[in-house]
């Protein structure tokens, strides 16, 4: 049967609108099913408590269960890459750290590309790491650290997470800013790092704020400063890295994403809830207690943050690279 080439094309665009307006009342109704977010590290850790949260948050908000799911591997690679080939319908995002602004420069042969393939929702928090020492390093300031450093080049040994994790760049940072020969020393993880650290096998590393409170209120470790461009709530008397080294600032950046192309209207609503967390004084609180400072803004303020996060780490990485 031959079908009249205006009949066809008023067929094709009636079905290109009828997709079109199914996709905005499934906008419009969301979510009918529990949410899944998916948390590149381990269970315990400061990304998972965050997610979990957030996603208890979330699912009173909604009024459907946020699912917590832990993909660990490849530095939160392995999660980034299960969100990138999800659906873009909203029930699958991704609880966005600083490792997805520095694997970029670390890793080359990724399947994706954070910035083009993961549409930013929200902030959540901005954590400052603290500058830690031993007990036995006579310095009590930045500035005599430098001074202790540079009287021992290469005898001064700093801990470090994992290559290209959080803490390993922000002293690297550190090192680049102040010319400081800090030999670099390598554990699997933030808990063997402090364990080296409190044994004085290590004397300096640059530690979350969460995880820093612990062994800084006991005195197993001496704290000389944050590494945000204000002081924390939580440690004001300690100094900024910054007073003493100008234009230093570093921080975890976290918050919430998914993929790309998911409907205007389902990311503006999930960026709705997440910043009512921010006004609501409980949830507030709970934030608040990880160590961090709240970040309340938009999807686009939090694609510029991304951005600005993945460039200063470029910069940081590609200054050391091939010794990273």
């Amino acid at each position: 049967m031959h079908i009249p080439r205006r009949w066809f094309l008023s067929l094709a665009g009636a079905g290109v609108l009828f997709a079109a307006t199914a996709t905005i009342a499934s906008a419009q109704s969301y979510p009918v099913r529990p949410v899944h977010l998916i948390v590149g590290f381990p269970a315990g850790g400061p990304n998972d408590i965050l997610g979990r949260l957030m996603g208890q948050w979330l699912s009173g908000r909604l009024g459907q269960p946020v699912i917590v799911e832990n993909q660990p591997g490849a530095s939160g690679n392995i999660a980034t890459e299960v969100v990138v080939r999800a659906p873009a319908d909203g029930y699958t995002l991704l609880l966005v750290g600083p490792a997805n602004a520095i694997n970029p420069s670390i890793y080359d042969n990724l399947n994706h590309s954070f910035l083009r393939d993961i549409a930013p929702v929200a902030a959540i928090t901005r954590e400052p790491l603290v500058m830690l020492v031993h007990p036995s390093v006579p310095a009590k300031t930045v500035p005599e650290f430098i001074a202790y450093a540079k009287a021992n080049p290469g005898g001064v040994k700093m801990a470090s997470t994992g290559n290209g994790s959080s803490p390993h760049v922000t002293g690297l940072l550190f090192k680049m800013m102040t010319g400081l020969d800090l030999t670099v020393v390598h554990y699997a993880g933030g808990g063997p790092a402090l364990k080296g650290m409190t044994e004085g096998q290590t004397q300096v590393m640059f530690e979350p704020m969460s995880a820093s409170i612990g062994p800084i209120r006991s005195s197993k470790l001496r704290a000389l400063a944050v590494t945000t461009a204000k002081r924390s709530e939580a440690l004001p008397e300690v100094p900024t890295l910054g007073e003493s080294v100008p234009g230093y600032e570093a921080s975890a950046v976290t918050g919430i994403g998914a993929p790309a192309n998911t409907p205007a209207e389902i990311i503006d609503r999930l960026n709705r809830e997440i910043n009512a967390a921010f006004t609501d004084p409980v949830m507030k609180a709970r934030l608040l207690d990880t160590g961090g400072a709240i970040l309340p803004g938009s999807s686009a303020d939090f694609r510029r943050l991304m951005a600005e996060e993945t460039e200063k780490w470029a910069k940081v990485i590609k200054a050391y690279t091939p010794k990273l």
